[in-house]
C-alpha cells in the first residue's frame, strides 16, 4: 500500500461534472468526525488506520489563518508498518490503490499559494505537494494532462512560512476542467514522524492560452497498456526539431528520443524492454508547443 498511493493518487482521475476554481476547504477549517477526524472532501488514510489506534491526518489549532490547520504524518502502525501521511482532494480506495474525484476547475492558474511547515525524519524520505490538471477528451474518452507539478521538500520549515509552487504546464492550449491536489509527508520509503502541516490552500495567478498552437490534438500513444514497444504517433504543421520523453510520476527522464520531423503525420518507436510495470507519462516537445499523455506498461 504505502509504495504505490502517493503516485497514483496523482493520476487517478475521474471527471467532474460542474465548474469552478476554489480548492474545497483550502483552510482546512471544516472536519467530520465519527470514531475520527478527517477534513471535509479530502482522502486519507485515517478510515483504515484508526481502527489500529492512530491517524495519520489530524486538525491542527490554531490555523494561519482561521481556527485549524492540516496535520499530516507518518507513523508507525502495527501491523502495517509505516504508513505515510497523505492527503488528497478525492477520495482513497485503500483495496485498489486509487484515487477518484478531484474537484472541477475552469481557469489556467499560474500558482497553488498557502501556509505550511514540514520535516523529514529519514536520510531518503521525502515530503512533496503534487498538482495535476486535466481535461476530459470526448474523443479518446480519456483524460489528457494539462499540467502536472511534483514539488518535493527539501530541508525543513520549523514555523510557519508562505509558498509558492509555479504550476508547470503541459499544454498550451488546454483549459482543465478537473483538478487533484496531494499532500504528502513522506515519499515511497516513508520515515517515522515526517511531517507536512498545511493551511491556506489557493490557486493564484492565471497562464494564457496560445490560440495558435496545434499541440492539443496532435499526439496519439499506442498500445496503451504497451508491454515492449510503443508508437508515438504525432501530426506537425511545421517541420520542427522533436523529442519524444518517457518520464516516471515523479518526473525523472528515463528515454528521450530526439528527430527532425517533417510536415504532416510522424511516428517514433520507443523500446520499453526493461521499464518496470506501472503509470507513466510521455512527452512530446515540438518548436510549437509540448503535450503529455499517460500510458500504462504492463
Amino acid at each position: 500500500m504505502k509504495k504505490n498511493l502517493l503516485f497514483i493518487a496523482a493520476v487517478s482521475l475521474m471527471s467532474a461534472a460542474s465548474y469552478a476554481q476554489t480548492i474545497p476547504n483550502a483552510g482546512f477549517e471544516n472536519w467530520t468526525t465519527t470514531t475520527f477526524s478527517d477534513p471535509d472532501n479530502w482522502g486519507t488514510f485515517n478510515s483504515t488506520t484508526a481502527p489500529l489506534g492512530a491517524s495519520t491526518v489530524e486538525q491542527g489549532a490554531p490555523g494561519n489563518p482561521g481556527s485549524f490547520y492540516i496535520k499530516i504524518t507518518s507513523k508507525t502502525i502495527a501491523p502495517l508498518g509505516i504508513v505515510p501521511g497523505v492527503a488528497v482532494t478525492g477520495i482513497i480506495n485503500i483495496a485498489t490503490q486509487s484515487v477518484s474525484g478531484g474537484f472541477p476547475i475552469s481557469s489556467r492558474p499560474a500558482k497553488l499559494t498557502g501556509k505550511w511547515q514540514y520535516m523529514s525524519y529519514g536520510i531518503t524520505d521525502t515530503g512533496s505537494v503534487t498538482v495535476l490538471l486535466s481535461h476530459w477528451n470526448t474523443i479518446t474518452h480519456a483524460k489528457d494532462t494539462v499540467s502536472y507539478t511534483h514539488r518535493l521538500l527539501t530541508g525543513m520549515v520549523m514555523s510557519w512560512a508562505s509558498f509558492n509552487i509555479i504550476l508547470n504546464y503541459q499544454s498550451s492550449s488546454l483549459t482543465p476542467d478537473t483538478a487533484m491536489i496531494v499532500l504528502a509527508a513522506s515519499n515511497a520509503t516513508p520515515a517515522n514522524n515526517s511531517y507536512l502541516y498545511v493551511d491556506a490552500l489557493a490557486f493564484t495567478g492565471a497562464v494564457g492560452i496560445d490560440e495558435n498552437s496545434s499541440s492539443a490534438n496532435m499526439l496519439s500513444v499506442y498500445p496503451n497498456p504497451s508491454s515492449n514497444l510503443l508508437n508515438v504517433s504525432f501530426t506537425l504543421e511545421n517541420s520542427s526539431n522533436v523529442k519524444v520523453q518517457l518520464l516516471d510520476l515523479s518526473g525523472k527522464l528515463l528515454q528521450e528520443l530526439n528527430s527532425k520531423s517533417s510536415v504532416g503525420e510522424n511516428t517514433l518507436s520507443m523500446n520499453l524492454e526493461g521499464i518496470d510495470n506501472g503509470i507513466y507519462f510521455v512527452r512530446l516537445l515540438t518548436d510549437n508547443g509540448t503535450e503529455t499523455k499517460k500510458i500504462v506498461i504492463e
